[in-house]
């Protein structure tokens, strides 16, 4: 299969990550049927770039939803992935998100607690103001900073990783993301992605111990 690498947008590397720029509608990791995967691409430009002859080890520390764009943390070591995990599973890690939303969240600040429960039928994510048997609780904070016409932008700040918690908390306040008409949005957007992206990353790294942040456009 030919994997082209072209346009893949390094934001940070060493010996033992390297973090890219997830386009809207690429998967993290290979499912049959969609575009090329940001992990396909990377193991081909780390076989080029640093001439291997056998297979690449990388691995995937975290994940973004297919519409959704930003950054992508991987590890090329094996100790590098067990540490991010336990950093991410810890929430060691900041997790900084912005997003274009329909309408303006009133407060224009606040934390969301909710509890979340996984439709896989319908691949969705739903959720609630109480717990409710099987779900799980998601936290974040909003703050709106600026606004493009109607549509409010927000720092997002993750507090739990849950699957689509961001897309799903928005849209039970009654303000869900541009283009994200699975979860109430009016219109999709024409590339087929969301107005939501991961822009920061902050973390210790988990070899050299120094304090890494990485960043990226919305």
């Amino acid at each position: 299969m030919y994997i082209d690498t072209s346009h893949l947008h390094i934001l940070f590397e060493d010996n033992h990550l390297i973090a890219v720029h997830k386009r809207a509608g690429e998967p993290v990791q290979p499912e049959e049927g969609k575009p090329v995967s940001v992990e396909d691409q990377v193991k081909k430009y780390i076989k080029i770039s640093k001439q291997k002859p056998g297979d690449v080890f990388l691995g995937v520390i975290h994940r973004l939803d297919m519409p959704v764009s930003g950054i992508v943390l991987l590890a090329k070591t094996s100790k590098a992935l067990v540490r991010m995990n336990e950093a991410f599973k810890q929430r060691d890690v900041e997790k900084i998100y912005t997003a274009l939303v329909n309408g303006t969240p009133a407060p224009t600040k606040a934390m969301l607690t909710h509890y979340l429960l996984r439709d896989d039928n319908r691949r969705m994510t739903k959720a609630f103001d109480k717990e409710v048997k099987g779900s799980q609780r998601a936290q974040l904070e909003y703050e709106v900073i600026g606004m493009q016409g109607k549509n409010a932008k927000l720092k997002i700040t993750l507090h739990t990783g849950r699957k689509h918690q961001i897309r799903a908390q928005l849209a039970k306040v009654g303000y869900p993301i541009v283009g994200d008409v699975k979860y109430n949005a009016p219109k999709p957007l024409q590339d087929g992605g969301i107005a939501l992206c991961a822009t920061r990353l902050a973390f210790t790294h988990p070899v050299t111990k120094e304090k890494i942040v990485i960043e990226t456009s919305f």
